[in-house]
This record gives structure tokens, sequence and C-alpha cells, in this order.
């Protein structure tokens, strides 16, 4: 079998993808729910891992830095890919 990269670290990949996207488009839904901004109660029980937990893992950074990085393209896909990398170790 030729593999050429794993599956995770081709969904964590797309998770760094997905962050940044969201994180340059000012005044999105999406960037509200990642910033925390609903209002409005959870489920109950555990919260489950979500992937803003992922992010903050591998980065090994806070939700405000990992935005402020991802500001400059360049930079994010730099630490995106030293992130997962690194984790493959």
């Amino acid at each position: 079998m030729n593999i050429k990269e794993r599956l995770s670290s081709t969904v964590q990949l797309r998770i760094f993808k997905f962050f940044g996207h969201i994180s340059r488009n000012e005044g999105s839904i999406e960037r509200l729910v990642v910033q925390e901004q609903v209002e409005g109660k959870g489920a109950r029980g555990r919260s489950p891992t979500c992937w803003i937990d992922t992010v903050k893992s591998l980065t090994q950074t806070t939700v405000v830095e990992c935005f402020r990085h991802a500001t400059n393209r360049q930079k994010w896909r730099r630490l995106a890919r030293e992130a997962v990398q690194s984790n493959d170790a």
C-alpha cells in the first residue's frame, strides 16, 4: 500500500483551513459561534470535544491568538502544517 498521508492529518488540516476561513470573515454567524457570542443554553450532559478544542490543543495557544494568527494566511498555513506534523510524530 502506498499511503501518502494519515486520515487524521487530513482531517486536522481541514479543521485548520475552516478555522482560518471563518476567522477572516468578519461578522459571519460562524465566527460569532466560535467566539462564543451566541446567547442560549447548550445541551445537557458532558460537552463534546469540538473542533475549536482541536485547534487550541494542536497550536497550544488560546482562541484569541489563533484568530490573530489566522488573519495572515501564509503564517496560518505554516502554523497548521507544523502543528499537524508535530502531532503525527
